[in-house]
C-alpha cells in the first residue's frame, strides 16, 4: 500500500502525518461533532489522496450522527460523502486511465471520511471540477448529482415531455432534480414548505411549486397534469406520502423512495398500483458497489458536466461554515430552513 509519505514525495511536498477531522463522539445531537486529530489516510490500489478544500453536508450525515446509518464495511467511520479539493497522490495507473493527474482539482463521491483535511477516494468516483466553478460549488455536486441521476434517469427513465414530481424541492437533492429535469425537457412539479422555498424552486426552473402546508399536492398534481399524473416521483419523505403519491401517478409511473424523513411505515392502495402498473422502488447510494457508482460518474461526466460548464445547471449553496462549526451546520440542516446545499471549508 502507498504510504502517506511516499504520496507526498510524488507531488514535491511533505504531507503532515496527522490531519484535522470532524468525528462523531457518540450518537446524538449536533454537539457530538468534534474536531480531532487523526492520521492522514494512505490511498490503496485504484485510489487517490485528496487534500480537501470543502466538504459537502448531506442528510445521511445527520442520520449517521444520530447512530442510525453506520458507514459500510471498509469505509471511514468519519461522516462526509462528498468533497472537493486537490489530488496529492494515489495510484498512477488508475489516474492515467481516468484522465486525472496530480495537482488536479476534483470533486469526489465517498462512502465516508469527507469531514477531514485529507481523504481517499476511488479514482473512478472522482470528477474534475467543472470549468468556471469554485471548489465550494464543486463540493456540493457528487452526492446530490449521483443520487438524482441514478434515481430519476437510470431507474426512473425520465424523458422529455414527461412529468417529474419532486418532494423537498428546495433541498440539495430537490434543487438538483429540478434543474436536471428541466434540462432534459420534462415538466417539473415540486412540493416545499413555505412561500419562500416555492419561489426559489420556480426561480430554478420548476414549472409549478406546491406549498404542502397550504395545498393538497395530490389534487394539485392531478389538476396540473389534466388527471394524467406524474410519470416519475422522487420522494425523500415516505411515510404517509407513499399512499398519496400512488394516488397522483401516471400509468406505468415510477416512485423512487430515497429517504424516510416522514416515517418508515406506509400503507397504500395495492389495487391502484396493480391497475396503473406502478413501480415503487427504494434505493440507497452509499452501499452500492464500486462499479455502480463508477458508471454513474461516467454518465455524469459525459452528459451533465457540459451543462455545468455551460451554466445550464448550477448548484445552489445556502451556507458555508468553517470545519470547526460543523455542529452549527448540522443544526441548520435539521432546522429545514435552508435552500440548497450546506458545506464546510478547511484551511489550506
Amino acid at each position: 500500500m502507498t504510504t502517506a509519505a511516499a504520496t507526498a514525495h510524488a507531488v514535491g511536498s511533505t504531507l503532515p502525518a496527522t490531519m484535522q477531522a470532524v468525528a462523531i463522539r457518540e450518537p446524538g445531537g449536533p454537539d457530538v461533532l468534534e474536531l480531532v486529530q487523526q492520521p492522514v489516510p494512505a490511498p490503496g490500489a485504484g485510489e487517490v489522496l485528496i487534500r480537501v478544500a470543502v466538504s459537502g453536508i448531506n442528510r445521511p450525515d445527520v442520520v449517521q450522527r444520530k447512530g442510525h446509518y453506520p458507514a459500510p464495511p471498509g469505509a471511514s467511520p468519519l461522516p462526509g460523502l462528498e468533497v472537493a479539493g486537490t489530488i496529492v497522490g494515489g495510484d498512477p495507473a488508475a489516474m492515467q486511465a481516468a484522465g486525472l493527474q496530480l495537482g488536479q482539482a476534483v470533486c469526489a463521491l465517498l462512502a465516508g471520511g469527507g469531514y477531514a483535511q485529507y481523504c481517499v477516494a476511488p479514482v473512478a468516483h472522482c470528477l474534475p471540477v467543472p470549468q468556471g466553478m469554485s471548489v465550494i460549488e464543486a463540493a456540493s455536486l457528487p452526492e446530490t448529482f449521483f443520487t438524482v441521476w441514478s434515481n430519476v434517469f437510470d431507474r426512473g427513465g425520465l424523458q422529455a415531455g414527461q412529468t417529474l414530481l419532486v418532494h423537498g424541492g428546495s433541498s440539495g437533492i430537490g434543487t438538483t432534480a429540478v434543474q436536471l429535469g428541466k434540462a432534459v425537457g420534462a415538466q417539473v412539479i415540486v412540493t416545499a414548505g413555505s412561500a419562500e422555498k416555492c419561489a426559489a424552486c420556480l426561480q430554478l426552473g420548476a414549472d409549478h411549486a406546491i406549498n404542502y402546508r397550504e395545498q393538497d399536492f395530490v389534487e394539485q398534481v392531478k389538476a396540473l397534469t389534466q388527471n394524467r399524473g406524474a410519470d416519475v416521483v422522487l420522494d425523500m419523505v415516505a411515510g404517509s406520502y407513499v399512499a398519496r403519491n400512488v394516488q397522483c401517478m401516471a400509468v406505468d409511473g415510477k416512485l423512487l423512495i430515497i429517504a424516510v424523513q416522514g416515517g418508515k411505515d406506509a400503507a397504500f392502495n395495492a389495487v391502484t398500483v396493480l391497475m396503473r402498473r406502478l413501480s415503487i422502488i427504494g434505493t440507497t447510494l452509499r452501499s452500492q458497489p464500486h462499479a455502480f457508482k463508477a458508471a454513474i460518474a461516467s454518465q455524469l461526466r459525459q452528459t451533465v458536466w457540459p451543462w455545468l460548464e455551460q451554466g445550464k445547471v448550477r448548484p445552489v449553496i445556502h451556507a458555508t461554515f468553517a470545519a470547526e462549526q460543523a455542529a452549527q451546520a448540522h443544526a441548520l440542516m435539521e432546522s429545514n430552513q435552508h435552500i440548497g446545499k450546506i458545506v464546510l471549508t478547511w484551511e489550506s
